[in-house]
């Protein structure tokens, strides 16, 4: 299989603009993102996908790889599928361009998980750790997914799901973590498709998929990305560095 990493990078965020061009250390957000992904030596090519001249030329002044968004797009999913319509690969991973701090190990769990598909049955694959501070839970910038009993996904949403009226029962709570891996015709699949109801109330691309009958592999992971959502968040990447 041929995989690709693709970042889509949008200058202006809705809860935290010009984010993926703030300082993080000596280097831009998108630039640490970036170098973080082709510093796994998984891939075997990474892209930034951007409508923004200023990400565009970073990438570029520093020797990386990215392309321009020709449409306006909806979605990182749609971005990315303009993008990769014409570029040869079997895999694309979406990395998000406000994680710096990329980690190899879950990268090659979802990868793993294709390479072991032989029935096909994924479209898509993300991952998913475990989180059990209240708060944590509670808080609907952190996107909660839950799964059938193969790990695929039946929802995901901003809301405290599932709802423990009982105690005791078990129940897990799982953040998603922003990171997919697309077979190519699933994403351009995803890219005809008008975005249905659950998709616009909860602002979450992946329910698109969801709506329309495609297979999301949830993976367990115990590695938790550090994404950077809020100018609080930034600060706390700033002491990781």
């Amino acid at each position: 299989m041929k995989i690709i990493a693709v970042i889509p990078a949008r200058y202006a965020s809705t809860r935290f603009p010009a984010k993926l061009m703030q300082d993080l250390g000596g280097k831009t957000v998108i630039l640490r993102t970036y170098e973080a992904a082709v510093s796994t030596n998984l891939f075997d090519d990474v892209f930034v996908v951007t409508d923004s001249d200023l990400i565009y030329n970073e990438i570029i002044s520093h020797n990386g790889k990215a392309i321009m968004s020709i449409n306006e797009h909806e979605s990182g999913s749609d971005r990315i599928a303009e993008a990769v319509e014409k570029i040869d690969a079997d895999i694309i991973i979406n990395v998000q361009g406000d994680e710096p701090f990329i980690n190899k190990t879950p990268l090659e769990q979802i990868i793993m998980a294709f390479q072991n598909d032989t029935e096909k049955k994924i479209d898509l694959a993300s991952l998913m750790f475990e989180i059990k501070d209240n708060t944590e839970i509670e808080n609907p910038n952190n996107v909660k997914v839950i799964t059938d009993q193969e790990g695929f996904a039946l929802y995901f949403s901003r809301s405290v799901i599932p709802f423990s009226r009982e105690e005791n029962v078990g129940v897990r709570y799982m953040k998603h973590i922003g990171i997919y891996a697309f077979r190519k015709q699933a994403l351009l699949d995803f890219a005809k498709l008008p975005m249905l109801s659950l998709e616009a109330s909860e602002k979450l691309e992946q329910l698109r998929y969801l709506e329309y009958g495609k297979r999301i592999k949830m993976i367990e992971t115990s590695h938790a990305s550090i994404g950077i959502d809020t100018p609080e968040d930034l600060e706390k990447a700033r002491r990781l560095v």
